[in-house]
């Protein structure tokens, strides 16, 4: 019985230790994942627009501020912006008004709060679609109901649920919305994984019918894609995706991909930037074998949201061609420093890049500190650029004098 008891008591310890084990892996990894979000060290303070270094001409303000977490942006004909966030479970949607169009909004209605990840927006036929980490919803009406609306008030509106069969992983399960020339609507489901192999629908970007049918995946082999846009003039697909993590500092490149049609495979988890084979999954296949990107983008830079100038502001060198937000690095080594925390221009001659260079810097101060983390941008209907920042918590205002 002696016996029986001391080897039941280091049962136990072992069992003790184990959980301690585990469950530091578990904070270990949700630490890792979080360190997407957290980036370079925030820089406490008001926005420091005096760093902010733009090309001659032009100038950039504030268009909203209290946006917490702001994140993707959609458009409505009235001139609304809608904004999505990226709180797990207590995330928030807004629209930020501008009756009077002008240089800056009149303030920020609440659309829902509660919601799981509501990163993605898109508008279309008066109604406001928002994705979710497994769903997809739809608010009708969203611009009667503001038409009363108080800025700085909220909005009770019940969503409808148009698709709730994606999975519900945490990382990389964030979405973003964009309607397609063709009036599908386009959402992408990212790798939950660093690199792994995953059937569909992982790792690639699907669409669907406004009402949620017809579901089908259009590419396939992208890890994780957060900004999506459509050329004005062919109408082809370009995105942005993040590369993965643990192959050093300086490699592989995040990525900007042209789809001028469904069924193209750009690589993941095989090949990477194009050119860099898997230590791991390239044995299986070839860097060959898949569509290589358009533009490498920099290590590790977190390129999100993208979009071509539509408008007539900016001079005609800029129409019609792709901003590009690096949101910024987060798991670089200090040696190595961060990278990212700009805007991008890419201008593009046919199906070509022929240049990519910095638009705006200044986000990421000399001392390797972040005071904003810019995360998509938008055309305004008067021209300028709008710049949604989920560190600073505010929309910034692009214009040309």
């Amino acid at each position: 019985m002696h016996n029986l008891r001391w080897t039941s008591g280091w049962i136990a310890v072992f069992l003790t230790f184990g959980a301690i084990i585990w469950i530091a892996a578990v904070e270990a990894t949700r630490a890792a994942q979080q360190g997407a979000v957290l980036g370079a060290q925030p820089v406490p303070g008001p926005p420091q627009l005096d760093k902010l270094k733009l090309p001659k001409g032009f100038s950039i303000a504030i268009y909203a501020d209290h946006v917490t977490g702001a994140r993707s942006m959609a458009l409505a004909p009235d001139g609304t912006i809608f904004v999505g966030t990226r709180q797990d479970g207590g995330g928030a949607v807004y629209a930020v008004i501008n009756r009077n169009r002008g240089t800056r909004a009149d303030g920020v209605v609440t659309i829902a709060r509660g919601l799981n990840t509501p990163n993605g927006v898109a508008f279309r036929d008066g109604a406001l679609y928002v994705a979710e980490l497994s769903r997809i919803v739809r608010y009708d009406g969203v611009l009667d109901a503001l038409k009363t609306a108080t800025p700085g008030g909220s909005l009770t509106l019940r969503p409808t649920v148009i698709n709730d069969k994606f999975p519900s992983d945490r990382l990389h399960g964030w979405k973003y919305l964009e309607f397609g020339p063709d009036g599908m609507l386009y959402v992408q489901v990212g790798a939950p994984c660093n690199i792994c192999e995953r059937p569909d629908p992982y790792a690639s970007i699907l669409r669907m019918k406004p009402d949620g049918s017809g579901l089908e995946v259009f590419a396939r082999g992208v890890r994780n894609t957060v900004g999506l846009a459509f050329h004005p003039d062919t109408h082809e697909l370009w995105f942005t995706d993040n590369g993965r993590d643990t192959l050093g500092d300086e490699q592989p490149n995040d990525e900007l991909n042209r789809a001028p049609r469904a069924g193209l495979h750009f690589g993941y988890p095989h090949c990477h930037q194009g050119d860099i084979s898997d230590p791991e999954f390239g044995k299986t296949r070839k860097c060959a074998e898949f569509t290589p990107p358009a533009q490498k983008l920099g290590p590790h830079v977190a390129a999100l949201g993208l979009t071509f100038y539509t408008g007539t502001m900016f001079p005609a060198e800029y129409r019609k061609q792709l901003f590009i937000v690096n949101h910024g690095s987060w798991n670089r080594t200090p040696a190595a420093g961060h990278t990212g925390y700009r805007v991008m221009l890419a201008k593009i001659q046919g199906d070509k890049v022929v240049s990519y260079e910095p638009f705006i810097t200044g986000w990421l101060l000399s001392d390797n500190r972040a005071w904003g983390r810019p995360v998509d941008v938008l055309v305004a209907p008067d021209g300028a650029l709008l710049i949604s920042d989920d560190r600073a918590n505010l929309i910034y205002r692009v214009s040309y004098n």
